[in-house]
This record gives structure tokens, sequence and C-alpha cells, in this order.
């Protein structure tokens, strides 16, 4: 076993026996899991089958509710529900090119399954680690069929347009005739930024997937809402893809349950992190964020120190403490290293005063002091 293989065993296990998160929170095991759901109220109910009817019909209809589109459909992957989508909105307009961000997750984590299996392709409006602009897609130079925004833009920091941005970017891809599609996987988290609800947000596009296990806590799954036109094709191609599984009500019991707990706690947690939690990681030596104003609780965190030196900081304070702090701490440049920060529920327990306290503690345990 490698010095790597077990260093990600001592995490994985020290995360299961941490009592205090701050970034993140504890993996339940798959007994806690089952247990969970069958705790449940609405058990006593015949499952879904092959994607119709049960609990996954139920999860759609609430989906489509809450994003104001006249339906939605489940798809075992976000990966599988955006091919599909830039399929239709391609057939739609008789144009393959998709403009979209070359840091977003369809470029960047899906191993380019939109070229690859869909025969599109990609035009870049910009390259700069921010959202682009109504001018950079009119620059272009050639037409588009679906312009795709990614709402938070995740790798460079999870970023948002403010909704004056966002509603005339979207405008300038309508009179450039093309369609839009919001990769909205943590869409849930925007409200609080754009002072709006999910369905007026969701109304500037034609096309919008959501994951439920980003932020709500699901098991896995994802949905592709818009009108009944996209859905009767997504339920088609979901067939063709291979994503008509015979069952998947565990994923869709997870999710609705998400929807009733999670999503509605979203707001306060993005408010506790702005007003206290964020202060403080700001506050801590040598410390940045990326963006210096957070628009949602997720962000990044620059630290002055090697990433290896941070990640065994991290993994002293769960171990030898319970404590997990900010994980995953990666190298930017030398002596420069780059985290996620996650302040989901657990992080609601903290103070600004326990922030900055495991935080210096952190960084001693980092330098060696």
């Amino acid at each position: 076993m490698t010095d790597d293989q077990t260093a990600v065993q001592r995490r994985r296990a020290a995360r299961m026996t941490c009592k205090r998160f701050l970034s993140g929170d504890r993996v339940l095991s798959i007994r806690e899991r089952l247990a969970q759901l069958s705790a449940l109220d609405g058990l006593d109910v015949p499952h879904d089958f092959y994607g119709s009817d049960g609990p996954v019909r139920q999860l759609e209809e609430r989906t489509a509710a809450l994003l104001g589109k006249e339906d939605a459909v489940f798809f075992p992957t976000g990966t599988m529900a955006q091919q599909v989508a830039l399929r239709h909105h391609a057939e739609r307009t008789g144009n393959t090119a998709v403009a979209l961000h070359p840091l977003s997750h369809i470029e960047r984590h899906e191993r380019h399954a939109y070229t690859q299996l869909t025969g599109l392709r990609g035009l870049w409006p910009t390259t700069e680690r921010r959202q682009p602009t109504p001018g950079e897609l009119g620059a272009l130079g050639e037409p588009f069929g679906t312009l795709t925004v990614e709402l938070p833009l995740r790798d460079p920091g999870y970023l948002l347009p403010d909704w004056d941005e966002l509603t005339t970017l979207v405008a300038a891809a309508r009179e450039a005739g093309a369609r839009v599609h919001f990769d909205g996987a943590r869409l849930w988290n925007t409200t609080v930024h754009f002072g709006k609800r999910l369905d007026e947000i969701a109304a500037l596009a034609d096309s919008v997937y959501v994951s439920y296990y980003k932020d709500l806590g699901g098991i896995s799954g994802a949905a592709l809402a818009g009108d009944a036109a996209l859905t009767s094709y997504a339920r088609t191609w979901r067939h063709r893809y291979g994503g008509q599984l015979s069952q998947q009500w565990p994923a869709a019991i997870a999710a609705l349950h998400g929807l009733d707990t999670a999503l509605p706690r979203i707001p306060d947690l993005i408010r506790h992190a702005a007003s206290t939690l964020t202060p403080a990681l700001a506050a801590l030596p040598g410390a940045r964020l990326h963006p210096e104003v957070p628009p949602t609780h997720e962000y990044q965190l620059w630290l002055p120190h090697p990433a290896e030196a941070l990640n065994a900081a991290h993994l002293a304070l769960a171990e030898q403490e319970g404590v997990w702090f900010v994980p995953h701490w990666e190298d930017a440049a030398p002596g420069l290293a780059v985290a996620e920060v996650s302040l989901g529920e657990p992080a609601q327990a903290w103070t600004a005063e326990q922030v900055t306290e495991v935080g210096l503690r952190f960084l001693e345990l980092a330098t060696g002091g």
C-alpha cells in the first residue's frame, strides 16, 4: 500500500469518528443511511417501475413545481441529464455549437461527453476565472445554438453573477437565436444572492439541471426540468443512454427528504456563514478568500503554506481531537495552497471564536509551531 493510499484510508476513518465539522459533514455508514430512510413516513406505497410512478414520479413533480417548469425527469446522473439537454437544444436550433465556460463542469469533469457522445462542439466566450459577459458572447464571431451557464461556477470559486448580469447574458443569447441551459447542480444555493425564488431563476432558462446529493444530502440522482417537449425527449434519451433503471426509489426517497428538510435551511446556512464563519476564516494569518465576498456558503480558502503540511495538520486535528476543519488542500503555487470550503449544517453550531481558536491551532500544526 502506498503512502497516498494509507493517507486516504486514515482520512476516511477519521471522518467517520469526528464529532465536530466545519467544512463538510460526517459520512453515514450504510446501516445509518438505511435506518434514516426506514424512519421516514409514506413508505407503505408501491415502488417506482422503470422511472414511472412511486417516489420517482413524486420527486419529478415536486422538482418541476419548485422550478416553475412544466415537468422534470429523474436521471441517475447529472452528466447524463446534461447531455440530453444539450442534444435537445442542438436539434431544436440546428446548431451544434455550445457556448460555455472552459472551467465549467461539462467541460472539465464529464470527459468531454458532450463532444464525444453527442457530436457537439464548445465555444469559450472567455478564459477568465469569472462568468462570461454579453459582450463576450457577441465577440465569439460565429453563431451558437446553446448557452450553458453553471450556477454557481464551481471550479474558479463558486462564482455567481449578479441578477442584472445574468439576465443581460441570457438576453444576449436569446438575441443571438440560442437556447439557454442552466447547469444548476447547486442552484439550491443561489436564492439568497439573487434575492429571487428558485422558479424565478429557472424561468430564465429553457432547461435546468439540478442535483439531489449536492447540498440536499441525497444518495444520488439528478433532474432535468423544462417544457413538455424537452421532458418527453428526455425520457426517450434517458432510455437510450441506459438511465432507465427498474427501481430508483432509495435515491428518490432520500431526495424527497432533502427537499423537505435540507432545502429550507440553506438560506440560514448562507447567512450564518456570511455573518459569522467567513469573516473568522478570512482573519486567519495569511488567509485569502475567493471570491473576496462569497455569494454562498461555499468558496475557496487560500493559505501561504504547502498543501502537504496543511493536509497533515487537518488529519492530526481529526485523529487527535475529532475536529474536521478544512480538508483537501492542493498546491496552487510554491508555498501557496487552496481548499474548497463548504459550511453546511454542522457548521451552524460554530461560533466565530471557535473558528479562530481551531484555525490558529490548525496553522500551528501546519508550521510545526
